[in-house]
């Protein structure tokens, strides 16, 4: 448990320097009205942040602010108190053009039509604004057109090579892609997020359409806090990428979709991609209406590629090393999720593939509870080439399907403690 008490400490240290900036009394303030429905406001947005963005305070009346082209907002020093929806139009065969869009975040070579990057900011929308990606027409789109990694879709909010930021009571409406992305930042907390990627299109009711909705992608980042999210997608509600270190996660739900992922690691052949240092506490997975969302696939998983290049990234890859270790998951509620507690090593593998050499170790998982659709409550299929020391539960209480006894599968682990029967075996609580 020393990690989790070393991520706890950390975690008050990057609150306390934001409170300053509430305090500030700005010389500059900048106030933007919509124009309206069918004006474009892009070039008042930047003008405002242009001149505010830098030790002032910019206030964005409510209502929705029409984005036609990609954005930066370089914020030092600054507040945003944005009251309205930075309404993002869809343009799709505009925002699939690559120049149209920005490419800084490096995994899967991703899109991005508005980053935030700077210093000392805190960007505040109240529960009554944030992002509209307007995303039906994306979902739309795809259910005819093949959806691969890195094809363009982008992503509606990125914080890049920023630090010491905070992003408060933000609604992310329908993302076409990843609702949120953090990347080569550090000391950034974002405190209240909804994301909501729902499918409101009779014809396809009853069927995921909307994948690759993400709550947030974390990414080289370095003392990241998550608070108080409520995160509805087809995807991962959060998905831990490389090199994240140092990270707080607290009051999480997750409404449909693949549940809290690691991964996917190991996809660059030539990069590490190291985690380690991750505390995530008081979390809910939340099954919809199959009519309207199937999705639930775990709690939390992890995966990495095997050790064999198959194709190249943003679509294939593999054979990446590195690490994940030292992470406490406690405190998790489970409504009929397939997969509780799963870890696997083989995404993208061919027959044939070599074993994974990605290390995973030092995993805690603690107050598990609720229900599973079947009856596999914890599968680790680890690496025979990097097999998977110290795995750690206790208090794992999951109900499988009536009448089915629990299973505990625990491949290439060593030294596992605290299920409630054998792994490897058919058990009863």
């Amino acid at each position: 448990m020393f990690a989790a008490r070393w991520v706890l400490v950390s975690f008050v240290l990057q609150v306390l320097p934001l409170h300053v900036l509430a305090a500030t009394t700005w010389s500059k303030v900048c106030t933007l009205t919509p124009l309206g429905a069918g004006q474009d406001d892009t070039d008042q947005v930047e003008a405002a942040i242009a001149q505010c963005g830098e030790n002032g305070l910019t206030v964005f009346d409510a209502g929705d602010f029409n984005i036609t082209r990609k954005m930066t907002w370089n914020l030092a020093s600054a507040r945003v108190e944005l009251h309205g929806y930075l309404n993002f139009q869809p343009d799709i065969q505009y925002w699939l053009n690559a120049n149209n869009t920005y490419r800084v975040v490096y995994i899967q070579d991703q899109a991005s039509w508005f980053v935030v990057t700077g210093h000392d900011f805190h960007i505040d929308a109240f529960n009554t604004g944030g992002i509209n990606g307007n995303g039906q027409p994306w979902w739309n789109y795809y259910t005819t057109v093949p959806r691969l990694d890195g094809d363009g879709r982008p992503l509606s909010l990125t914080v890049y090579q920023a630090t010491r930021g905070r992003i408060s009571n933000f609604h992310i409406e329908s993302p076409p892609f990843w609702c949120n992305a953090v990347a080569e930042s550090q000391d950034i907390i974002y405190d209240g997020m909804v994301c909501n990627a729902t499918n409101t299109n009779p014809e396809f009711y009853g069927q995921n359409i909307v994948p690759n909705t993400d709550g947030i992608d974390t990414y080289r980042s370095d003392k990241i806090t998550l608070l108080n999210w409520d995160v509805t997608c087809g995807d991962d509600c959060l998905a831990i990428k490389g090199n994240t270190t140092n990270l707080v996660v607290n009051n999480v739900t997750c409404r449909g979709g693949n549940g809290i992922a690691f991964g996917s690691l190991g996809q660059y052949v030539d990069l590490n991609d190291d985690v380690e240092n991750v505390l995530m506490e008081n979390l809910s997975m939340v099954r919809l209406d199959p009519s309207i969302q199937p999705n639930m696939g775990s709690g939390v998983y992890f995966k990495s590629f095997d050790a064999t290049v198959n194709g190249a990234p943003p679509t294939g890859g593999g054979g990446g090393g590195g690490y994940l270790k030292n992470v406490v998951v406690r405190n998790v509620k489970l409504d009929n999720v397939t997969t509780p507690i799963h870890l696997y090593q083989t995404n993208d593998a061919q027959p044939g593939d070599a074993p994974s050499k990605y290390q995973f170790s030092d995993l805690t998982f603690i107050g598990f509870s609720g229900t599973a659709q079947t009856n596999t409550i914890v599968d680790l299929a680890c690496s025979p080439a990097a097999p998977c020391p110290n795995m750690s539960f206790s208090d794992i209480d999951i109900a499988p399907p009536s009448g089915e006894a629990p299973k505990y599968i625990c491949q290439n682990v060593i030294n596992e403690t605290g299920l409630p029967a054998p792994c490897n075996a058919t058990g009863t609580d």
